[in-house]
């Protein structure tokens, strides 16, 4: 054999041209072929197909990939990272493992990433941090679990932000990945996260613990401590697995699915969030459709049977595009960090949970990364979606508002919003918003419903008698007017005045806001108080409240004699708790007397001082 190879190597000299001329083609061809097809290989090792279809395993991420954000991205541009040649060589000899593992079948179902090139070499070098991004609307389509499957859409203005202080920027929802946001996860899948720190502009930096957080200030260099980045956030936008409520409101709003079919909305969810073993029993299921229509509704199938196999197919597809039973794999298999919903996303932070030293909590309003939800039915006229202005009280921007805003609900909160039916779901007011109110906000505990009935609160705060009705024009003082400021503006411009302007007193009326004096006595005209109430001011003064506020500025603006301290009140005969306990029992016993909600008992002493779970 070698004595073959040396003569087709090394020809005798009396061989033919031909002969002869064979080692340098061999020669020749070596190196061509090492340019014609390495590079080739190279390539297609690198394509989504070499990863997608090669490996048995992939099916699940390749699907969702192919309709993904980043469809037209190449997977090593995520996985591998971009670099040169040997850079990317070296990469994936490293994942040579996986290969190993895969051939002898040595993994476990369902698979988890654990290697992933950091997003500042990855994300990064197509999204640029500090690009500013404009606010932004999204249309939800959604539909009710009911017979006429009632649509509607959930309007929200999305504050993408970013960009820098510098600029004048730095906020919004990328405000965290310009701004230095690090993190203690005690999970692999980062989903608690008991320790957070900031660091500001200014250099200042704030940590943030949850009660009882086994992170401390002592013991934090312990830990793994990760800075925020994309995929923090975006960690499945390239393999993301809509929930059953979704993947069937999509069908619906596009028409694949015929909104027309009594309950099946509600029939498709069951059938594709139902357990199935195999994807077999699963193509079975979805045949049960047919026969509930034609035992349910049997008029309506013999008429529309061909929509409803429709429906059936579409479902039966859907569950096969986005569940695998035999890779125990589907929509709650991975953790999806965006949003607040399904998974605790910004709620591993922003859950109202985690404070300072300094008492302040890492802020949970909805106003920071979108406006608030604006549910709208077919039929509205010109529905109109509320803006983020920054203009309210200083009550509003303390960073525990949203989690004690329904403790504090009175009759100033009709000043800016409508309040009928505080706390439910009619969507009838500000205060009654569905997309507020009665979700199950599972990783923020928020649920308004059930808290307005707690407090008392299902109906709407009475209103006030309008102040000064009967007050005459020409005898008019701040004293007079006090008490209408008092209740008209005060949450605003009382004790921590917005914009420097407090009314509540009248030396700080007359001294005005941060930009100067707003009355000038003797010219109505040129006040700029008047200007403001007059052109549809949040404080909603009547037309006789206005003009005694004109005529006292004209007049000059007199203090007048501040009112008499009223009569010290008579010491109430003490209250024990026998006096008490026909009342707790008659209003109370119900749902705390012998079967105590919560462990709150109130009918007996003991158990009333022991209070509740």
């Amino acid at each position: 054999m070698l004595s073959r190879i040396r003569r087709l190597i090394f020809p005798p000299r009396d061989s033919s041209l031909a002969r002869r001329l064979i080692p340098l083609v061999i020669v020749l061809a070596i190196p061509l072929i090492i340019l014609l097809v390495i590079p080739a290989t190279w390539q297609y090792s690198n394509s989504p197909e070499f990863c997608g279809e090669t490996c048995h395993t992939m099916p699940p991420e390749y699907n969702t990939y192919l309709v993904s954000p980043h469809a037209r991205v190449l997977c090593v541009d995520c996985h591998i990272g971009r670099g040169s040649i040997y850079e990317q060589f070296i990469r994936k000899a490293g994942h040579s493992k996986l290969i190993f593992d895969t051939l002898t079948d040595n993994y476990e179902f369902p698979i988890f990433v654990d290697t992933m090139r950091p997003a500042r070499e990855t994300c990064e070098m197509c999204h640029f941090p500090e690009k500013f991004s404009d606010d932004s609307l999204r249309a939800i389509h959604r539909f009710e679990d009911n017979e006429e499957n009632d649509p509607y859409i959930i309007y929200l203005l999305m504050h993408t932000g970013g960009g820098t202080a510098r600029e004048g920027l730095g906020r919004g929802i990328h405000w965290h990945i310009e701004n230095t946001v690090e993190f203690v996860a005690t999970d692999e899948h980062e989903q608690d996260i008991p320790w957070v720190r900031v660091t500001f502009n200014d250099g200042k930096t704030v940590e943030y613990t949850i009660e009882d957080s086994p992170v401390t200030a002592d013991n934090v260099d312990d830990y793994d401590i990760q800075e925020m980045d994309c995929i923090t956030c975006h960690n499945r936008i390239s393999h993301m697995i809509p929930p059953p409520q979704s993947l069937v409101d999509n069908a619906l709003s596009r028409g694949d699915i015929s909104s027309s079919i009594p309950f099946i909305r509600e029939q498709g969810v069951d059938l594709l969030a139902a357990d199935y073993e195999t994807s077999a029993e699963a193509s079975e299921a979805s045949l049960s459709l047919e026969d509930f229509y034609q035992d349910a509704y049997p008029e309506y199938y013999a008429e529309n049977a061909e929509q409803i196999e429709n429906a059936a197919r579409l479902l039966e597809q859907l569950y096969a595009e986005n569940n695998y039973p035999e890779q125990e794999l589907d929509w709650m298999t991975h953790s999806n960090n965006i949003g607040h919903r399904d998974w605790p996303g910004c709620f591993r932070c922003h859950d109202g949970n985690h404070f300072s030293t300094e008492g302040e909590a890492v802020r949970l309003e909805c106003n920071l990364c979108h406006s608030i939800p604006q549910i709208v039915y077919p039929g509205e006229i010109e529905p109109m979606l509320p803006l983020t202005t920054g203009i309210e009280p200083a009550s509003h921007k303390e960073t525990t508002w949203i989690s004690r805003h329904h403790n504090e609900l009175d009759t100033s909160c009709a000043n800016c919003h409508t309040v009928s039916n505080p706390g439910g779901t009619s969507d009838t007011s500000f205060c009654s918003n569905s997309g507020c109110h009665g979700v199950d906000w599972r990783y923020a505990n928020l649920d308004a419903p059930t808290l307005a009935l707690n407090l008392g609160i299902e109906q709407e705060p009475a209103e006030p008698a309008p102040l000064l009705k009967d007050q005459p024009a020409q005898s008019v003082t701040y004293q007079d007017l006090q008490p209408l400021f008092e209740q008209q503006c005060a949450a605003c411009h009382g004790d921590t005045p917005t914009k420097g302007l407090r009314v509540t007193d009248y030396d700080s009326l007359l001294a005005g806001s941060e930009t100067g004096p707003v009355i000038v006595p003797g010219e109505p005209g040129e006040s700029l108080l008047l200007d403001v109430l007059a052109s549809g001011h949040f404080g909603n003064f009547t037309e006789t409240q206005l003009g005694l506020v004109e005529q006292w500025i004209a007049d000059g603006a007199p203090q007048g004699a501040a009112a008499e301290e009223p009569p010290a009140e008579e010491v109430a005969t003490p209250v024990s708790y026998e006096d008490l306990q026909p009342v707790l029992e008659q209003k109370c016993g119900a749902c705390h007397g012998e079967s105590p909600s919560k462990g709150l008992r109130v009918t007996d002493y003991d158990s009333l001082l022991a209070g509740s779970d």
